[in-house]
C-alpha cells in the first residue's frame, strides 16, 4: 500500500512511522508512507498556504492551489488515487471503513488541514472521501491521518505477526474484544479465570465469546443492534441477562 500525506508539518510523522508495526510493514515493503510539505507546492516566494477568508470571520483559510498542485504531482492519474480529506464534517471512521480501505489497491493521499479551514473547492473537486475520526476538534489533520493509516495497515496480510490478532480485535466481529490475561496467574489477589488455565479449548472459546458479549452489553450496547449474532450468541446473551 502506498500512502502520501500532505501537511505543513511533515516532521510529525517521522517518530510514529519509525516504531513498531508500521516500521516493520515499511521494512517489509508492504507499506510506503511519505509526508510532504504543502509549502513546497505553493507558487509564491513566501511559500504561502493560507489567506484571509472571503466574507470576513476569524482565522485563516488554507488555499486550494497548493493542495491541487501536490496531488497532481504525486499522482496525476485520478483512476489510480484515492484522495482523503481529514475533516470533522466527514463520515465517521470505523472498523468497516478500515477494512474497506485495507483492500484499496490505489494510491491513498491524505490532506491535512490546519488553521480555520481548507478552501471548500478542495472538498468539491479534489477529495474523493471526507473522513472524521470523531465528534471533536483537533488542531490539524495529522493525527487523524496517522489513526487511519494505523487502523488500515494492520489489516493488510503480512503486517501482523499473527493474522488472528486482527480477526479477534474489538469491532472486527461486530462487538468488543474479550478480556485478556497473562502471567502471573495471581496478581494483587486478583486471579486469572480458571477456565483460561484449564486447557479446554472449547470452554475457553465459549468463555471468551460470552465475556465479549458481556463487555459489549455493558459498554457499547448499540453494537449488538447492528451486529450479526449466531444462535449460540443469543443463548449466551440469555445466560448473561439471567445472571
Amino acid at each position: 500500500m502506498k500512502c502520501d500525506v500532505i501537511t505543513i508539518f511533515p516532521e510529525i510523522f517521522h517518530a510514529y512511522l519509525d516504531e513498531g508495526i508500521l516500521k516493520r510493514a515499511i521494512q517489509k515493503k508492504i507499506l510506503e508512507v511519505k509526508a510532504h510539505n504543502l509549502r513546497d507546492y505553493a507558487k509564491d516566494k513566501h511559500r504561502t498556504v493560507d489567506d484571509y477568508p472571503y466574507g470576513g470571520g476569524a482565522g485563516m483559510v488554507m488555499k486550494p492551489e497548493p493542495f491541487f498542485a501536490a496531488v497532481e504531482t504525486l499522482c496525476p492519474d485520478r483512476t489510480q488515487r484515492r484522495v482523503i480529506l481529514l475533516s470533522p464534517a466527514g463520515k465517521k471512521f470505523d472498523q468497516d471503513m478500515a477494512a474497506e480501505l485495507s483492500g484499496e489497491k490505489r494510491h491513498l493521499i491524505f490532506l491535512c488541514g490546519r488553521y480555520e479551514a481548507i478552501d471548500e473547492r478542495v472538498r468539491i473537486a479534489l477529495a474523493d472521501d471526507e473522513i472524521s475520526i470523531g465528534d471533536y476538534i483537533l488542531t490539524g489533520g495529522e493525527l487523524p491521518a496517522l489513526v487511519i493509516i494505523d487502523a488500515v495497515v494492520r489489516l493488510i496480510h503480512g503486517v501482523l505477526g499473527d493474522e488472528r490478532s486482527a480477526e479477534e480485535d474489538s469491532f472486527s466481529s461486530g462487538i468488543l474484544d474479550y478480556p485478556h490475561f497473562t502471567r502471573p496467574a495471581v496478581f494483587m489477589d486478583m486471579a486469572v479465570p480458571e477456565v483460561l488455565l484449564s486447557g479446554n479449548h472449547r470452554e475457553i472459546s465459549l468463555w471468551r465469546r460470552k465475556e465479549a458479549l458481556r463487555r459489549t452489553i455493558k459498554r457499547r450496547p448499540e453494537l449488538l443492534e447492528k451486529g450479526i449474532l449466531s444462535d449460540e450468541d443469543h443463548t449466551l446473551l440469555s445466560e448473561i441477562k439471567g445472571e
